[in-house]
């Protein structure tokens, strides 16, 4: 569903650009709103989301997937926690649908789903296991590392119940827009896959902005 934000980008208290291929590991504070802005269109930005005072309870797909009856997310999607509390609800979406069935690209499935020779090429669960390590104080480690969201990425699920990767539905300055209704770590990859066309085979930048409770 559609929705525009009525927030200003003037009035945010962070912004950020994350390059393709680096993360993005921060605290959103409840009641503050995040918006993940996708510059240049076609970009896939892999999210994990942690309550801040207890990362075991962390961003469930299945939870999520079960109580919306939907398999995709947008405006008025409640994402739900391990424990089936309410993380944070998406308040504003420009792009229209995100994917959380596809899971992350990884070296492995880079040699599974293309060659070997791609096996080490960059991919989002290495930017995150590189994230937790640098920001120790966050307590985490690559045990983890778990569902995920790919915001503005386009997997339609076929008639028998399989996946498949298409070209992004997101274009130039299209955007995904939350509040967190509880204090939660974000964990960004903004996804430097090469192989699908799931970023056009071009990955570019995203911006990450956060506006104080109102």
């Amino acid at each position: 569903m559609i929705k525009e934000s009525t927030l200003s980008p003037e009035t945010a208290l962070l912004r950020e650009v994350v390059g393709a291929g680096d993360y993005w590991m921060h605290e959103v504070k409840q009641g503050q709103t995040l918006r993940i802005l996708d510059l240049e269109g076609n970009q896939a930005a892999d999210t994990l989301f942690y309550n801040a005072h207890d990362t075991a309870e962390r961003y469930s797909a299945i939870d999520t997937i079960r109580e919306q009856g939907n398999v995709y997310l947008t405006a008025g999607t409640k994402l739900l926690s391990t424990e089936g509390n309410v993380m944070l609800e998406i308040t504003a979406d420009t792009c229209g649908r995100h994917d959380t069935l596809g899971g992350a690209c990884a070296t492995e499935s880079n040699t599974v789903r293309y060659a070997l020779d791609k096996k080490c090429m960059h991919a989002c669960r290495d930017s995150w296991l590189l994230a937790v390590a640098e920001n120790e104080h966050f307590g985490m480690s690559k045990r983890d590392i778990t569902h995920n969201i790919n915001f503005f990425m386009n997997v339609p699920v076929t008639p028998d119940g399989g996946l498949t990767f298409e070209d992004g539905i997101s274009g130039a300055g299209k955007y995904v827009e939350m509040r967190a209704e509880m204090d939660t770590i974000v964990l960004l990859s903004n996804c430097p896959q090469l192989n699908n066309p799931c970023n056009a085979y071009n990955p570019t930048p995203v911006e990450m902005l956060v506006w104080d409770k109102n």
